[in-house]
């Protein structure tokens, strides 16, 4: 069982952090180290529970990537340049400390110093992750992009592991390629069992199991293998689904991933030095982040923020920490600076990108221009044409809106979506819409609106992202009309203050349109109609 002090003190962390509008993931780190300071180790329970969280995690984020986001040139191009850059610097840099001489590094050998610039290369595949996923930006474009790199990272991961520990993958490993044609049977699988706990079954059974599982067991690192069968079945429209049902047993398992780190090591004095002198060297890893993107044709908007959520250490550092003191290479006082320097890592970065918006606005006027040819077509302006209504968010409840509005009105229609993949489908389907994505202030500059459009639909699925578009609509003195929808009641009034015209609880008007089509069918007329 594991120790209730774990749970109270995540719960009581994660508060803490919430009350001082910080992700509540730096409430669980703080959290550990409280723990490790009242002389609380690490459980195997613990451990485990925090393994299958990241192996979900990794399934989950297959589920929703386009296996061409890695094909793309920023994508492997940005991570390789990035890596190889990012080690080298950090060796010069650690050599340059141990020149001083640093206590820490005084017996460090160069190929030392190179190995911890290696491991101090690779940013956060969980906490990056898990950021984006609060934002809802997992599909913006400098999200996909902070999603490649990291992927890109995990794949060297599996290489470094690999050649260090001299263990090659099975000659079995071949047949994981039989896999690519087993995904339709599994896709076919998932469309029988509905949305209920056989799906998520189904969901562990593939992460932990067919993934997990069967990658380490031929010597493959086995969250790269859950990655894999997420990719596998991405294509299928019922993946998001299975995503979305995941998600809360992902979070959940996570909290016991944060905890895990503060209860790694006891720090002291040295190691928090050390750790703190790694956080100052953290900048010139960012910039080197943005001076590689830069080389890419993106706007400035999506590198600077790829970079804001790209800049922090990795988990991964301990992984090669522990590798190296197995070795011989490092001294095990290095494992606890790693994981010191990795948690205020996450702490930092937490509250960057809480004001990257900010950052990019003062950022923007001082970066070269890029010209509009310079950049992917998804970058370009957005015309509206002569649509007459703009549904912003191309979900289930956007799909809906607009065919009633061009089916029942006969209105011109623009859907717009952040997902890719999403408006591939929908334009295949006949439907009028375009990619952009409405969490994006540069989106705003680049929509041109037409005088025609006298109606806006906010229908994307997180109530800070209709907030936000209904700020920039208003702010722009948009004439026509703004309807917005909303999942729980108390997100009707912050709507309704930012002067929406219409505010529509999804549930209420359910329940409402059912009431109303039972009490048709049964020829009952409403009681207002009798007192009239």
């Amino acid at each position: 069982m594991i120790e209730p002090a774990f749970l109270l003190a995540a719960f009581v962390g994660g508060l803490g952090a919430i009350a001082i509008r910080l992700p509540p993931l730096v409430g669980f780190l703080v959290a550990g180290f409280l723990l490790n300071a009242l002389g609380f180790d690490r459980t195997p329970l613990l451990d485990l529970i925090s393994d299958i969280g990241v192996t979900l995690l990794l399934f989950t984020i297959g589920l929703k990537l386009d296996v061409r986001t890695l094909l793309r040139g920023d994508v492997w191009g940005g991570a390789t340049l990035h890596m190889l850059g990012s080690s080298l610097l950090f060796f010069g840099l650690l050599a340059l400390l141990k020149g001083w001489g640093l206590s820490l590094l005084a017996d460090s050998q160069w190929q030392t110093l190179l190995l911890l610039g290696f491991a101090l290369s690779f940013s956060s595949t969980v906490f990056v992750i898990k950021v984006l996923e609060k934002r809802s930006e997992t599909q913006t474009a400098y999200g996909r992009l902070a999603i490649g790199v990291l992927i890109m990272q995990d794949i060297f991961a599996v290489l470094f592991i690999t050649a260090s520990t001299g263990k090659l993958p099975s000659v079995w490993a071949l047949g994981l390629v039989l896999l690519i044609p087993l995904a339709p049977l599994l896709r076919q699988l998932l469309d029988r069992l509905g949305h209920g706990e056989m799906q998520i079954l189904f969901g562990m059974l593939l992460a932990l199991v067919l993934g997990y599982s069967l990658f380490e067991a031929l010597g493959v690192k086995g969250d790269l293998g859950a990655l894999i069968i997420g990719l596998l079945l991405a294509p299928h429209p019922a993946a998001q689904t299975l995503a979305r049902s995941m998600f809360n047993i992902k979070e959940l398992l996570l909290v016991g991933f944060f905890l895990g780190i503060g209860l790694t090591a006891m720090p002291e004095l040295s190691h928090l030095s050390m750790a703190l002198l790694l956080l100052a060297l953290l900048p010139l890893k960012s910039l080197l982040y943005q001076l590689v993107f830069m080389r890419f044709p993106m706007r400035n908007r999506t590198s600077i923020l790829a970079t804001l959520s790209l800049s922090n250490y990795s988990e991964f550092g301990l992984i090669v920490g522990a590798i190296a003191v197995s070795g011989g290479l490092l001294g095990e006082d290095w494992l606890i600076v790693i994981s010191l320097a990795v948690a205020l890592s996450f702490g930092l970065s937490a509250m960057l990108n809480a004001v990257s918006e900010g950052i990019y606005r003062w950022l923007e006027p001082r970066l070269p221009k890029r010209q509009r040819g310079e950049l992917s077509p998804s970058d370009r302006p957005i015309e509206v044409g002569d649509a007459e209504a703009v549904v912003l968010g191309m979900g289930r409840i956007g799909r809906s809106v607009y065919r009633r509005l061009q089916k029942q009105y006969g209105l011109r229609v623009l859907g717009i979506d952040s997902n890719p993949a999403s408006i591939k489908m929908l334009s295949s389907r006949g439907f009028n819409a375009v990619e952009g994505d409405a969490l994006d202030s540069d989106f705003w500059d680049k929509l041109l609106m037409s005088p025609g459009v006298h109606m806006v639909v906010l229908a994307m699925p997180h109530h800070a992202g209709n907030l936000f578009a209904l700020k920039q609509l208003r702010s722009r003195q948009f004439p026509g009309k703004i309807t917005a929808v909303v999942e729980f009641p108390e997100e009707i009034e912050p709507i309704r203050e930012l002067g929406a015209s219409a505010v529509f609880h999804v549930y209420d008007e359910a329940g409402r349109a059912l009431a109303d089509s039972a009490a048709e069918e049964s020829g009952i007329e409403p009681v207002s109609s009798h007192l009239g």
